[in-house]
């Protein structure tokens, strides 16, 4: 599950350009319905959700931290203390997970696709295509179900990522880890974001609660120094335009993470459909939105 930064940073290491992030049109929190706003009213929106978001989450604070006592990922835990944070080991339950994905957040029916792109920055803009695959794989004891991701830029290939996922019995949907490589010219260079959780320390983390509430507080992923990102909901209640659509009753997340404190990336998932937008807030506000989605038959 790579973010916009994290993409950049492989192609860097893989020693071909970084990204000039920029992607599409954000309906701000509640637009206008009766008209399509302009381009500018869209960004102004933009400015000022992305305002009240980091007012809303104040301080940050660390996603990392002295390991606590180990947790067994079961049904029962839906809230704090359930959910993991930081460096925190957890036990994982086969028992407990299936590949049958179908948080409403973000299902993932085996045929899915989203398809996603930057509408900003010096062109070819990168296009990134993610497809729920029919395959599986056991992580850490769990069956895990195949997401594979690639990304392109001018029709060449920049990083081609499998992530494995699972969801509990609760609906939370778990992250396993991913196996991930970035490409230069055509040919593949760099795999330093791939992680497995129960490989080297790393720990899965959840990266979509089946009950989210504002001020609820995650591990999405770790492994020590090169996977730590974290996230926080902030509203259950946001809008958003992009090319796909309008949506209402989407989930707003902060994500961040201790190894790079400066980043900070809000990411809107509309019921139904799953990541509709990422948005990109550490400086350069770079825009990664849905341009089409296919649900698939299962």
């Amino acid at each position: 599950m790579e973010t916009q930064r994290e993409r950049a940073r492989i192609a860097g290491e893989a020693g071909g350009p970084r990204r000039s992030d920029g992607i599409a049109e954000l309906g701000g929190r509640r637009p206008p319905r009766r008209s399509r706003p302009t381009t500018a009213l869209l960004l102004l929106a933009c400015a000022a959700s992305v305002a009240t978001a980091v007012a809303a989450c104040g301080t940050r604070e660390s996603a990392s931290g002295e390991a606590a006592p180990g947790r067994t990922a079961r049904a029962s835990q839906t809230t704090p203390p359930g959910l993991p944070r930081g460096a925190e080991p957890v036990t994982l339950d086969p028992a407990n997970f299936t590949t049958r994905i179908d948080n409403p957040y973000w299902p993932m029916t085996a045929g899915t696709r989203w398809v996603y792109r930057d509408t900003q920055g010096t062109p070819p803009r990168e296009r990134v295509v993610t497809t729920v695959t029919n395959r599986t794989k056991v992580v850490a004891g769990v069956t895990a179900r195949v997401i594979h991701d690639v990304a392109t830029r001018g029709g060449r290939k920049v990083e081609d990522t499998f992530d494995w996922f699972a969801q509990d019995r609760a609906g939370n949907i778990w992250y396993l880890g991913e196996a991930t490589r970035g490409y230069r010219n055509g040919r593949p260079r760099s795999s330093g974001g791939s992680w497995e959780a129960g490989v080297d320390g790393a720990q899965a983390g959840v990266v979509v609660p089946a009950h989210p509430q504002p001020g609820l507080e995650y591990r999405q992923e770790y492994r020590k120094g090169r996977a730590e990102d974290a996230a926080r909901v902030l509203d259950l209640d946001a809008q958003v335009d992009v090319p796909a659509g309008h949506f209402g009753g989407v989930l707003l997340t902060k994500d961040f993470t201790p190894i790079e404190p400066r980043a900070l990336e809000m990411k809107f998932y509309a019921k139904g459909v799953g990541l509709v937008l990422s948005l990109d807030v550490s400086g350069d506000s770079s825009r990664e939105v849905l341009v089409s989605y296919r649900k698939g038959g299962g």
